[in-house]
């Protein structure tokens, strides 16, 4: 025994440190637990609340093939939990077996653990609730005549009725082990993590109706969907119709993976990440590499602390992927993460890639040249189209900043006659009939720093700094896959002071600076100096420019720099590239802006998230008007 007894003068009264008793070093005798405390243990792994519960008897009953199942509570489940279902239901002689730990009809080997496609498999579930509530199964097959129930704790097995299906009943939830049910929280709570466990379920199985009832009273009931847009309908029930709304469809294949859903638009992300639904194989996760990969997406198109909305579902072969992670199965493990990560990213970004900017270019007719059915038509169309096809000879027109520090582009480098990246490059792309641009056409500039235009929805108002800034991000990592980033040589190389955290990332990062197109190298001990930039920044402030690009660059790894930061790097360039508030534009530069918007992915929100534009259709107007009251 180890004893500490000192006292210890300081300013004021001196105290007292108390005797430290370290543990005996006595050798203790190993046991074999008893079977009722191995049970227990077992129960605290599996059964947290009344919630573990209902998700794993919900496992059980679609295991069984339900295709309907009912969840009725009293006091948010710690009274009674009942889960029925129509399934195929339990022999007589498999009712004991089912309370037995480890016992299972789902797994037989370790090849058959190695590739669970059933939503249960342990064997432990039912034991474990049995050993800290009182539970009862009533049970019946198609060829019974009539049902069965077991009574778990007598293990009586007496005749009952009910149609095909099982019926399991959890009452007293933790009464043998009172202190644990002391840490439930209130009824209203653990009614909602039960509701919250049941609607998981619901949005993994359209297919599947689920009712909840507490007290006796409906609290939730979403019908089964067989059509072929079951899964927008049992989306739209449980999330929301605004969600669906507000979302575009997924429907990707990567490496034999397969990820389908609904990603929300960035306009409808949340401050909290409640709206962040994830499966594997129809079994609800809360996955590291799937988030990370689902927040590297919206990265680019989000504000803030913004958080994502979306459905996910990724349909893998059972065998490459572990769910044997976790008792509660909520975590699991893939053989390639790296390759189920890029799975959802690019399925993800591809989803996210259009913008309700250019919807109407979504198709391939919208792509296609208008010239012939254009001729003679439209005055002012056919005068803003041709200023449009001859921006890149038309010098008089130039995007000059007012100060040498605004970097901005000439209407040639704004204007490129391409379409979005799942087109051919080399297709030529001439712009819609006027009727036809999604973003209308533009009619004034409001101080500077909105652009006003009008589509048959009504009024579009641009913020144009934020726009250009988007088209200029996309070009220049569309230039940067292709290795097609083309540097520009100053007539006059610009010199200035550097410190030494500059000094170093240009020595660290010679090669990325290279790549991006940047001529950046030590003049002196003290300065550095600028020799050539991007082609399509040419008539920015290379100073400037510089000193963002390595600011970026010096918040992440020296050796190897990863696609996310080359992005915050472009994102940086692109800011300073875009064209500068107070910039006063001709209509013909409005409309090129807006035609550019149409054909870029991700227009709807600028490189920091924010929205680029806004429709305000004449209904919103005939409100602000009182029209029609």
């Amino acid at each position: 025994m180890v004893s500490i007894n000192r006292i210890i003068t300081g300013t004021g009264t001196p105290f007292r440190i108390r005797r430290v008793n370290a543990p005996s070093s006595a050798r203790r005798p190993i046991r074999e637990l008893p079977d009722e405390l191995i049970s227990q243990i077992a129960a605290g792994e599996v059964v947290e609340r009344p919630a573990s519960v209902v998700r794993e008897l919900v496992d059980n009953a679609l295991d069984a093939g339900a295709s309907q199942v009912v969840v009725r509570l009293i006091e948010g489940g710690v009274r009674l939990i009942s889960v029925e279902d129509d399934g195929v239901g339990l022999l007589p002689a498999d009712m004991p077996l089912a309370l037995r730990r480890h016992a299972t009809s789902k797994i037989s080997n370790l090849h058959d653990l190695e590739s669970v496609a059933t939503m249960g498999f342990r064997g432990e579930a039912l034991a474990a609730i049995a050993a800290v509530s009182e539970l009862s199964i009533t049970s019946r097959t198609a060829e019974q005549d009539h049902a069965m129930q077991l009574d778990a704790r007598s293990g009586e097995l007496r005749p009952a009725a009910r149609n095909t299906g099982t019926t399991v009943e959890v009452k007293e939830l933790f009464f043998s082990t009172p202190a644990r049910r002391k840490f439930l929280k209130s009824t209203a709570t653990e009614l909602a993590h039960c509701l919250e466990s049941l609607r998981r379920h619901a949005l993994a199985r359209p297919d599947v109706g689920f009712a909840l009832w507490h007290d006796g009273k409906l609290v939730a009931q979403w019908r089964a969907h067989t059509h072929d847009h079951a899964l927008d309908a049992r989306l739209a029930d449980v999330l929301g119709e605004e969600f669906v709304q507000a979302s575009v469809a997924v429907d990707h294949v990567h490496s034999g993976m397969r990820v389908v859903g609904r990603a929300g638009l960035p306009d409808a992300a949340r401050s909290r990440a409640d709206h962040q639904f994830a499966y594997v194989n129809g079994r609800y996760v809360r996955d590291r590499v799937l988030g990370h990969a689902a927040k590297s997406a919206y990265e680019d198109v989000l504000h803030g602390q913004r958080q994502p909305v979306y459905a996910l579902y990724l349909s893998i072969d059972p065998a490459r992927v572990d769910v044997n992670v976790h008792p509660t199965k909520i975590e699991v493990r893939f053989r390639d993460s790296r390759e189920a990560h890029q799975a959802v990213q690019h399925a993800l970004t591809q989803a996210l890639s259009v913008s309700r900017a250019g919807q109407a270019l979504s198709t391939s007719s919208a792509l296609a040249t208008h010239t012939g059915s254009m001729s003679g038509a439209h005055t002012d169309r056919s005068q803003a189209i041709s200023a449009l096809q001859n921006f890149g000879s038309q010098s008089a027109l130039p995007w000059q900043a007012p100060t040498a520090g605004h970097a901005v582009n000439d209407l040639s480098q704004l204007w490129q006659p391409k379409v979005l990246h799942t087109q051919s490059p080399s297709a030529d792309f001439t712009p819609l009939p006027e009727g036809e641009w999604p973003l209308g056409k533009a009619l004034a500039q409001l101080q500077g720093v909105y652009i006003l235009a009008e589509n048959a929805q009504g009024l579009v108002v641009v913020d144009m700094h934020a726009a250009h800034e988007r088209i200029v991000y996309e070009r220049l990592k569309t230039q940067l896959a292709e290795h097609q980033m083309q540097a520009q040589a100053l007539l006059i190389p610009a010199t200035f002071a550097a410190t030494p955290e500059e000094m170093a990332t240009v020595e660290s990062h010679a090669a990325t600076l290279s790549e991006l197109g940047l001529a950046v190298e030590p003049f002196n001990a003290q300065s550095l100096v600028v020799r050539s930039v991007p082609a399509s920044l040419a008539q920015g402030d290379a100073v400037a420019l510089a000193r963002n690009v390595l600011a970026e660059l010096a918040q992440h790894d020296a050796h190897n720099v990863l696609q996310r930061s080359r992005d915050d790097v472009l994102a940086a360039m692109a800011c300073q590239g875009a064209v500068r508030a107070n910039r006063q534009l001709s209509l013909q530069e409005m409309n090129a802006l807006l035609r550019q918007m149409e054909v870029t992915e991700r227009a709807d929100q600028c490189n920091h998230g924010r929205p680029t534009w806004r429709q305000l259709g004449m209904r919103d107007l005939d409100s602000l008007f009182l029209r029609g009251r």
